[in-house]
């Protein structure tokens, strides 16, 4: 093919027709600003007639007379039209697109969704997202802020998120109307003086060694999976997603890693001759890593496996013979541990990970009391077996 030569046609006024290398032309507006000459496309003259060309560079020499840049002009004009085609919802996908990565697991991406999807997107899913005011944001908000204020505190954090990601982005101004400090602080109840601490129920610690004893009857991997919760006084998602390559049985030692943890923090579990007793005789199901694998190919347990067991002995919510849960053992050890145990709240503390709320403790604090450790979760085994 042959290249034709650029060339520029001058057709009066800052308007040219321009010809290009590949023989295309198109056309320009050239005018000068601060000292320079500044050329500005117009579009193809395929798409564009002449007569259209000239009123466009007229609209241009106007704006230029007027002190104002037409190239600065047309961007902000598009930016316009932009912000217009991004609603609340579009805007949450890009947020979440861009984030999802850095994010603990996919549980917490799949919350991120739920909870924009239950709470804020029939108010204010379809808004264009530079239109959101502070009364938008407490529509969101008050119907949940004082019966459900844990997660409106969550929805909040993650509305104004999105709001800072759209004005990062040009999308809005940067006036963040779901910012707490300083804003909606003024305008809704402090959480800790509405929060109401809903404790699992926990089964009293002296009653635990009969139920294991029921539980060891069972030979079936949720019954086993229970065991093992109760001896290790972890939480259900920390079991049920454990996978073989955490153990180290020749040192009776569980690491399980700071993705998996509430604090984001490895955490180190001694295991007692009871737990490592247990672990040696479950089954390894081929092509699957978890311990206590589920019955999907490459999956663990259900995460509700230990309360059906659980309710299936009749306890639970409305159980005949208690309502207990999975997750209450953890209260019954740490019961133990202060009233049965002459071990510090420090050392039961760290067995069950809690985070420490004192700042200048947690900075001093270095090591994580492992082997203290060790010996209270072998008082605990023993005492419930």
């Amino acid at each position: 093919m042959r290249e034709s030569k650029p060339a520029l046609t001058n057709d009066g006024d800052g308007l040219y027709l321009k010809i290009g290398k590949s023989g295309g032309a198109s056309w320009i507006y050239r005018f000068r600003w601060d000292g320079k000459l500044r050329d500005m496309g117009l579009g193809s003259c395929s798409e564009i007639n002449l007569a259209a060309a000239r009123e466009q560079a007229t609209g241009n020499r106007k704006l230029v007379k007027q002190g104002i840049n037409p190239l600065d002009a047309r961007l902000k004009e598009e930016k316009e039209i932009q912000k217009l085609a991004i609603t609340f919802t579009s805007c949450a996908a890009r947020y979440i697109k861009a984030h999802r990565r850095s994010w603990r697991n996919i549980k917490h991406a799949r919350q991120w969704v739920s909870t924009l999807k239950t709470y804020a997107r029939p108010k204010i899913g379809k808004k264009s997202i530079d239109e959101i005011s502070t009364q938008d944001v407490l529509e969101v908000l008050k119907p949940i802020w004082t019966n459900k204020n844990e997660t409106a505190k969550r929805v909040q954090g993650r509305v104004e998120n999105i709001l800072d990601y759209a004005a990062a982005h040009g999308y809005r101004d940067p006036v963040n109307p779901a910012r707490w400090r300083g804003h909606l602080d003024k305008l809704l109840a402090k959480p800790s003086r509405i929060q109401k601490v809903n404790h699992h129920p926990a089964m009293p610690y002296d009653e635990v060694a009969d139920f294991m004893a029921t539980v060891n009857g069972y030979n079936s991997l949720s019954s086993k999976a229970l065991q093992f919760l109760i001896l290790t006084a972890t939480r259900t998602s920390e079991v049920l997603n454990s996978e073989w390559n955490e153990l180290d049985l020749n040192n009776a030692t569980w690491t399980i890693p700071a993705d998996r943890m509430k604090a984001n923090r490895e955490h180190r579990v001694p295991l007692s001759r009871q737990a490592v007793e247990l672990l040696s005789n479950l089954p390894r199901v081929k092509a699957n890593t978890y311990i206590f694998a589920g019955m999907k190919q490459g999956r663990p347990l259900s995460n509700m496996s230990l309360l059906q067991f659980m309710r299936g002995l009749g306890y639970g919510p409305s159980g005949e013979q208690g309502n207990y849960v999975p997750h209450g053992f953890r209260s019954s050890f740490r019961d133990w541990t202060g009233e049965v145990t002459s071990y510090p709240r420090d050392v039961a503390e760290m067995a069950l990970a809690h985070t420490i709320e004192n700042k200048v403790e947690a900075a001093y604090r270095r090591g994580d009391l492992f082997e203290k450790r060790r010996a209270m979760m072998q008082e605990w085994a023993d005492y419930i077996s």
